[in-house]
């Protein structure tokens, strides 16, 4: 390959990374710029914490029940035009959020925001595999967590800043302007990937068939539940974070972000530590070791909330481990689960998101049902999830080596 050649592709993975990752940023950015803000609403309406908490949750399920519908659709049309219809609707939501007046009018209009955003949990998983191999989706998978994990790093910062001087509704117009920046972006600098010959005709009955087909590929479930359960442990931490953090603790508002940043960084920086590994090691046996990494530091919070003898910073360092470790769970879960269904990348790349949302709603639902004054509800469910998601790798998905074994670059 001469140098021209070598520094095109170079240009092309990087232009796809930075618009991919932005569009994926729809859904932490939707979930994390609000947090800060879920005391402020939940004593605006005068409902109960759990109450609020549910504007995360029906967000989540609407995220995963909208994922099985944008998945035919970016395999019969394109990845395009489903994308634009999400966008618009994910925009008018957020509109829509800003102006509620009752904390059912904003858990309904979250419930829209997110089935018109998990078009971009969806697609961009399909345009990777529409336009790259196995083995460098995984890396491109790893570069798009590090321009997507701005988000998680600067939403709550911002969120926090924009509560503190304009309130929680412009949080919600902030995410409309975003909405509307995304629809220029999938506009005028997406191309679309799935040409109109390797376009999907089939009929819903043969759609159903080929959702059973994955659900029944115990590799493929195993490789889905292995990232969901450490989406769920994720979850947990988002849902609980604000009460441990701000009402628990006392942290103030505007400095949660700081906190939420430190980890959302770790995540970023374990996902390219896991792009550098994945020229010299097997996806599967990265995933392996961190597995056990992550639940042992899972298992070390849950004590440590329990015993309540520590401060905040005592619970820091064991979450800063589970949220940094996904940064080497997702990429390769995804890409090995996504391998083998690049004729049908849509409906793969949404059923695997389902199965991910699907566990990670329910973490957020029982930290809520668990609600008890402490820290122990969050970090006892992250716990379970981690220990849930090294089980699960173990007994469905790929069993690894017990050698690192090296592969070539």
């Amino acid at each position: 390959m001469n140098q021209t050649t070598l520094n095109s592709s170079q240009s092309r993975v990087t232009r796809f990374a930075f618009i991919l990752g932005t569009i994926t940023a729809f859904g932490p950015l939707s979930i994390d710029l609000y947090l800060p803000a879920l005391p402020s609403i939940a004593k605006q309406f005068r409902a109960e914490m759990g109450v609020a908490q549910l504007t995360l949750s029906v967000f989540l399920i609407g995220m995963m029940a909208g994922q099985s519908f944008y998945g035919p659709l970016a395999d019969r049309f394109g990845r395009k035009r489903p994308m634009l219809f999400g966008s618009t609707l994910y925009t008018l939501a957020s509109i829509g959020c800003a102006l509620s007046a009752s904390i059912g009018s904003l858990i309904l209009m979250r419930l829209a925001q997110a089935i018109g955003g998990c078009a971009a949990q969806v697609i961009p998983g399909s345009v990777v595999r529409d336009s790259f191999d196995p083995k460098e989706s995984a890396r491109m998978y790893s570069m798009l967590m590090l321009v997507m994990g701005l988000a998680p790093i600067t939403a709550p910062l911002i969120g926090g800043q924009l509560l503190v001087f304009f309130g929680w509704r412009a949080l919600f117009w902030f995410l409309a302007g975003f909405g509307l920046l995304c629809l220029t972006l999938v506009t005028f600098c997406l191309p679309e990937t799935l040409p109109v010959e390797r376009r999907d005709t089939t009929s819903l009955t043969q759609t159903l068939v080929v959702y059973k087909r994955l659900l029944s590929d115990r590799r493929f479930v195993g490789y889905a539940l292995t990232g969901g359960c450490v989406s769920a442990a994720m979850f947990a931490y988002i849902a609980g974070s604000p009460f441990v953090f701000i009402d628990l603790y006392g942290v103030k508002p505007q400095n949660y972000g700081w906190i939420f940043g430190v980890n959302a960084f770790g995540l970023i920086a374990a996902a390219q530590v896991n792009r550098r590994l994945l020229k010299h090691y097997r996806g599967d046996v990265i995933l392996s070791r961190m597995l056990v990494v992550i639940a042992v530091s899972g298992i070390a919070l849950a004590i440590i909330a329990s015993s309540r003898k520590f401060e905040l910073a005592g619970l820091l360092p064991p979450i800063f481990v589970c949220v940094a470790g996904a940064g080497f769970i997702f990429p390769n879960s995804a890409a090995a689960a996504m391998a083998p269904y690049g004729q049908v990348a849509g409906r793969a790349s949404a059923m695997l998101g389902t199965l991910g949302l699907a566990v990670g709603a329910s973490s957020g639902i029982l930290v809520g049902l668990l609600q008890n004054g402490t820290a122990l509800p969050m970090c006892g469910v992250m716990a379970l999830c981690t220990i849930s998601a090294l089980t699960v790798f173990r007994t469905m998905a790929r069993r690894p080596s017990r050698q690192l074994t090296s592969q070539p670059s």
